[in-house]
């Protein structure tokens, strides 16, 4: 079965730092280009982060940019996305997302 699976979500106060995993199986992970997602309530999902097949090229979100790093493990068919500096506008559901399969999310919550 082609499935990703989230965790490392939670609550965070401003300026603090939190690492989403995603781990994948059902298919050959480390052929393909991965990507974080999120979905704020009332708000459409945006693109965070991406990063290609072997994790040597990334792009992010200007709303990221400089705070978020995404990366891999082809090894452990995992992919991360690093979270620091965090902001009570970064509250949303993240996903990740492999081209023919999304995660089920995880909820990142910003709050003091």
């Amino acid at each position: 079965e082609v499935q990703l699976v989230e965790s490392g979500g939670g609550m965070v106060q401003p300026g603090g730092s939190l690492r989403l995993s995603c781990a994948a199986s059902g298919f050959t992970f480390r052929a393909y280009v991965m990507s974080w997602h999120r979905q704020a309530p009332g708000k459409e999902r945006e693109l965070v982060a991406v990063i290609n097949s072997g994790g040597g090229t990334t792009n992010y979100a200007d709303s990221v940019k400089g705070r978020f790093t995404i990366s891999r493990d082809n090894a452990k068919n995992t992919v991360y996305l690093q979270m620091n500096s965090l902001k009570p506008e970064d509250t949303a559901v993240y996903y990740c997302k492999a081209p023919m399969v999304w995660g089920q999310g995880t909820q990142v919550t910003v709050s003091a």
